[in-house]
């Protein structure tokens, strides 16, 4: 199958996507507009790159006739755009045909709220497209209530982990250390700021109740760079917290399993999240989770059975769910295998590129 692909290089959800596909032998064409070219995540270099002249905000609505020229040189079987505001304001605007618009979350969630045009826009594209492809129920759910009908034409394709490199992990450690860890993007709408102000709480507690050793036993591990960087370091500081939380900076995701192999606890205290691939892959890993209740984090964690699910935004609940863990190594393990077992079921990779070759390839049929 010929696959026109327009996505964000940079991504690495796109450098999974389209690896994967010419992994089977598919012929993907990735198309982005100038300024999302690949950075440290690597390409296959079976995938055809394309890169259209203009940038920007701009570039979504003057790289047209280029993106048309492509269209009529490759004749994909199908297009794939991500994205429902940028990308799909291209494609509707190229009039690319069989179009699969894959929806990310903010693009649905916080972009059409921004003024009528914004709303219109997305509106415009969602209904344009052929069909549309979400990574949740709660995000397909939010794309039906943005068209305002029942659209038969919404698909839930997971973008889940691959299990050979998000493997069990080794439980022997070198130290007795309980690490607890986050891998997000240092920006307010992931609460980083909630995740540390609760690790502030979680000591406070434990000393209190003469558990001081165990206290002296934890670190926090925050991998993400952000424009929150400054702010979160002054936190650290003003709440005496240098000699226990650390910011880690960003990894590429090859480098991912190898943090997650340290730690002991995952914690996500985002504000609003659509899916969460974060959590997916630390639970691929055995790692029990604490989240807040954002619509995503509860589709993937089964509440006190993967992981707890606490009230976003409030401190003492998740410093509370923090402190069941680490003084209990046997609910740790145990919830940590079963959330393991809940990715297998829900969220492997291979099936999940299954589901979307499956809706290439009905699109197409249907097409011809």
């Amino acid at each position: 199958m010929k696959i026109l692909f327009l996505a964000n290089a940079a991504s690495i959800h796109t450098v999974r996507w389209v690896n994967s596909l010419v992994d089977r032998n598919h012929e993907v064409h990735l198309v982005f507009n100038k300024g999302n070219e690949p950075t440290c995540n690597k390409i296959n270099s079976k995938v055809i790159i394309h890169k259209l002249k203009y940038s920007g905000t701009k570039g979504y609505f003057v790289n047209t006739l280029e993106l048309k020229k492509y269209f009529k040189k490759i004749k994909p079987d199908v297009v794939n755009a991500h994205y429902a505001s940028g990308y799909g304001v291209l494609a509707r605007l190229s009039k690319l045909s069989p179009l699969i618009l894959s929806v990310w979350g903010s693009d649905v969630y916080s972009f059409p709220y921004r003024n009528s045009f914004s709303k219109k826009l997305v509106v415009e594209n969602l209904l344009y497209a052929d069909k549309i492809a979400s990574t949740s129920y709660c995000m397909a759910e939010q794309v039906k209530n943005l068209m305002n009908v029942n659209k038969e034409n919404i698909f839930i394709t997971p973008f889940g982990v691959d299990l050979e490199k998000f493997k069990k992990r080794n439980i022997m450690k070198k130290n007795d250390n309980i690490l607890i860890g986050n891998i997000k993007t240092l920006s307010p709408t992931y609460g980083i700021d909630i995740l540390i102000k609760s690790i502030r709480v979680l000591m406070d507690s434990l000393n209190e109740k003469n558990l001081s050793e165990v206290a002296g036993k934890i670190k926090v591990y925050i991998y993400g760079e952000g424009n929150q960087k400054n702010e979160l370091e002054k936190l650290i500081e003003t709440l005496r917290l240098e000699k226990i939380v650390y910011l880690k900076g960003s990894i590429p995701n090859d480098k991912v399993p190898n943090a997650l192999e340290e730690l002991d606890i995952f914690c996500v205290t985002s504000l609003t999240e659509s899916f969460g691939v974060a959590v997916v892959e630390a639970m691929a890993m055995e790692l029990p989770v604490v989240a807040t209740d954002a619509d995503g984090f509860k589709e993937i964690i089964n509440h006190e059975n993967t992981g707890f699910i606490v009230e976003r935004n409030n401190i003492d609940k998740i410093a509370n769910a923090l402190e069941k863990l680490v003084l209990n190594e046997n609910l740790r393990v145990s919830m940590g295998i079963k959330g393991r077992e809940r990715v297998i079921e829900q969220y492997d990779w291979e099936k999940n590129v299954d589901a979307m070759i499956g809706l290439y390839t009905n699109l197409e049929i249907k097409r011809s």
